[in-house]
Parts: C-alpha cells; structure tokens; sequence
C-alpha cells in the first residue's frame, strides 16, 4: 500500500511517469521505499529547498503510522561516472 501512494504521488509530479520505479524492503515494522525517476525529473521530485520531497516523506510517513509501521523513502540517483 505504500509502494502504490509513493508511486501515484511521483507519477502526478513528474513529466516522465512510465520512468518511476519505487522498490520496497521490508523488514520487521520497517519499510524502506526507494524510488527511482527519470534524471530531468529529479530536481522537481526534489522541490526548491527541499520541500516537495520533505512533503513526499511526510505523506508516506503518516500513511505508515496508520499502519502501525515505520517508513523511510530514499531517491536513487544514478550517478553519472567519475572521470579523472
């Protein structure tokens, strides 16, 4: 359930919604969601200063605590590689 209200909220903010990925380990109570979302939308994901992201996990969170569980959210970066 978490995994769908990560993946619906990414999907209505970012311009390439068939690019979001959200994976789910769980473990005891906790549930770790890493998302994954095309490289151009990741600044919007993120949000200025930080908030559209703070809010993202704010969300997910609350929905977690109904749930009585813990929830962390992650967004993956590839990173492109190092040159020298």
């Amino acid at each position: 359930m978490l995994k769908d209200i990560l993946s619906y909220l990414l999907q209505n903010i970012v311009d390439h919604p068939d690019d979001v990925q959200v994976e789910e380990e769980s473990e005891n109570r906790k549930i770790m969601l890493k998302m994954k979302v095309n490289p151009e939308d990741i600044g919007k994901v993120i949000g200025k200063q930080g908030r559209i992201i703070h809010a993202i996990r704010d969300i997910v969170k609350l929905a977690a605590a109904k749930q009585n569980v813990y929830a962390d959210v992650m967004l993956q970066e590839d990173a492109p590689p190092v040159s020298n």
